[in-house]
């Protein structure tokens, strides 16, 4: 197969830099690539979008006919499908459609890391994630970019969870699992706001994907959770973007038994890891203090209170006042304490975004 030839040089050191973002293994080979058109501006911005596809070929065929026209480049990631969706992307007429074919399977967030990789080298400055399931209604896309064609936001995402009558089209478990991930994942990122975080229908700007860590990008089914969580650690702007969902004969990647055995762990550990960063080494602030003292008099009041307790029911002799209140203020202190550090983080969501007013400009986007 014949390789495309380069694209325009781009126009910012933005994209200039993204060439080395993401290292590409040996075992991410472009096997074939089709052309694409030249760049088109969306309000002096390039727009494209990624499509990671893993035996979507009943759906693919829909969902590329479904980009709009403002958008620059479609890349379809082929994370080494067994069925035929390679072969039914090669044969769209869209002139936009890239498709690389991955040579093994690494999972969504691979094939995303693949994808941004390529727009960005190819002068890319929003990129949007559309899954290639048709869950995810593209013509929205001018409403989920914009926020950050503003300057408002670095990142958008997704959120099912605004209409009760949209949330009816919902399975049950689906909601239930979302319901109890997002506060987890809310914990985990600081992202107190976000919700629905496992929504796959997302945009995000260039340099929020320059500033990202992507070694601790999670390349399987935790991928739009540690997304969030590694945006919170640079300080990059999200918002969420009501979405309608769609669900049809397909079956979620996401397992029930991954999202309880798989997930609380994981948030448990970067959540952690986040604290630390965050409010111990970037910066020292108030919510350290309150953290440590909170969790010391904890500590300590539940230490104290175990042991007197132990001790009245082996001697038979009840504590005293004194030792109850010992063990007492202490756990309501720190308690206190605790909360008010949640408060805190609850205060400490970025605010500026990475890239500010990009536009210049108060106009808004027209779907094609």
């Amino acid at each position: 197969m014949a390789v495309a030839p380069p694209l325009g040089k781009a126009a910012t050191s933005v994209r200039e830099k993204s060439s080395t973002l993401f290292p590409t293994p040996a075992s991410w080979a472009l096997k074939y690539e089709r052309a694409v058109s030249p760049p088109v501006s969306l309000n002096g911005l390039t727009l494209a979008v990624v499509i990671p596809a893993y035996r979507v070929a009943p759906q693919i065929a829909g969902v590329l006919a479904g980009i709009p026209t403002f958008v620059s480049m479609i890349v379809v990631v082929d994370d080494a499908s067994p069925d035929d969706t390679s072969a039914i992307v090669e044969r769209s007429s869209d002139p936009r459609v890239h498709l690389i074919r991955r040579g093994t399977n690494g999972g969504v967030g691979a094939a995303m890391s693949t994808g941004y990789h390529f727009a960005l080298r190819h002068g890319a400055d929003v990129v949007v994630k559309v899954d290639g399931d048709g869950q995810m209604d593209s013509s929205q896309i001018a409403r989920l970019v914009e926020p950050i064609i503003r300057g408002e936001a670095d990142y958008v995402k997704g959120n099912r969870f605004v209409h009760t009558r949209q949330l009816a089209g919902m399975p049950v478990l689906r909601r239930v699992g979302n319901t109890g991930l997002s506060f987890l994942v809310k914990v985990a990122s600081g992202y107190w706001h976000v919700f629905d975080p496992t929504n796959g229908f997302t945009a995000i700007h260039a340099r929020a994907l320059e500033a990202v860590d992507w070694d601790d990008v999670d390349p399987r089914w935790f991928f739009e959770t540690s997304m969030l969580i590694e945006l919170g650690l640079v300080g990059a702007v999200t918002r969420d973007v009501y979405m309608p969902a769609r669900y049809g004969a397909e079956s979620s990647s996401l397992s029930i038994r991954e999202t309880l055995v798989g997930f609380p762990p994981r948030l448990l550990v970067r959540t952690l890891r986040r604290v630390w960063l965050r409010h111990f080494v970037q910066d020292f602030t108030p919510l350290a203090l309150f953290l440590l003292a909170g969790a010391l008099m904890v500590g300590f009041g539940t230490m104290w209170g175990i042991a007197h307790w132990i001790e009245s029911a082996q001697t038979g002799v009840p504590a005293s006042t004194g030792t109850v209140m010992i063990a007492v203020l202490p756990l309501i202190l720190g308690t206190q304490l605790l909360l008010q550090s949640l408060v805190l983080d609850m205060q400490n969501a970025p605010k500026v975004p990475l890239v500010k007013d990009l536009m210049g400009s108060s106009e808004t986007i027209t779907p094609s």
